[in-house]
């Protein structure tokens, strides 16, 4: 496995940490909630087509999911940057299955075509 570099610990000062930890915490957590609590999430954003075919291929396998939405291009880009330092992953949709980021659209046509991506009943 091919891991992101990030600094190591003991190269960020604890002002640093702490603002991390602050960043727009409230819709990390909403994010987190989601994630362990249900099966399938998508986090994306108004006005991003590529968002929309994600929700679209869902809806067309039959899987039910919770979506969660936070500004567009010209807003909330600062709560969209909170995510993205938390997940590791730089773009929307951010689709999580069973718990597990699994990445955007493409990724969700990949499971699919492997026979992973099925509607529960």
């Amino acid at each position: 496995m091919i891991e992101r570099p990030t600094l190591v610990p003991e190269k960020v000062s604890e002002a640093v940490k702490s603002q991390l930890a602050s960043f727009h915490r409230a819709v990390v957590d909403e994010v987190a909630a989601a994630v362990s609590r249900d099966r399938v999430v998508v986090v994306g954003m108004a006005q991003n087509p590529i968002v929309k075919k994600a929700r679209q291929l869902l809806d067309g396998e039959g899987v039910k999911y919770t979506y969660l939405e936070y500004g567009s291009y010209l807003s909330k880009w600062k709560e969209r940057l909170a995510l993205k330092l938390w997940a590791g992953f730089p773009t929307f949709p951010m689709v999580f299955v069973d718990g597990v980021l699994e990445g955007g659209h493409s990724d969700l046509v990949k499971l699919r075509d492997q026979g992973k991506l099925k509607a529960q009943s």
